[in-house]
């Protein structure tokens, strides 16, 4: 999932649950869970991959569509600099 930290405000409790659901097939308990508390993470496959991505796009668009609802304008960087000029 690609982080976006200028709509972390706008993220639910909702969507957090919704993307561990998603994933949550590919956590392995180990034998002794209930002693140790630890697991494994089994590897994804390209399919898998394909679909964390349309996830992570779609959550994206979801959550700017929130920020604009809440009045909040996307704050992604531009590629201009905003140093003072020098010359």
């Amino acid at each position: 999932m690609k982080l976006r930290l200028d709509l972390l405000e706008h993220l639910t409790a909702e969507d957090i649950l919704e993307e561990a659901v998603a994933t949550n097939h590919r956590f392995k308990p180990e034998p002794l869970l209930s002693k140790t508390g630890t697991g494994s993470l089994s590897p994804t496959s390209t399919e898998e991959r394909v679909k964390e991505a349309e996830r992570s796009t779609a959550l994206i668009q979801k959550l700017r569509l929130r920020a604009n609802v809440s009045g909040k304008e996307d704050t992604t960087p531009s590629s201009a600099s905003t140093k003072p000029s020098t010359s």
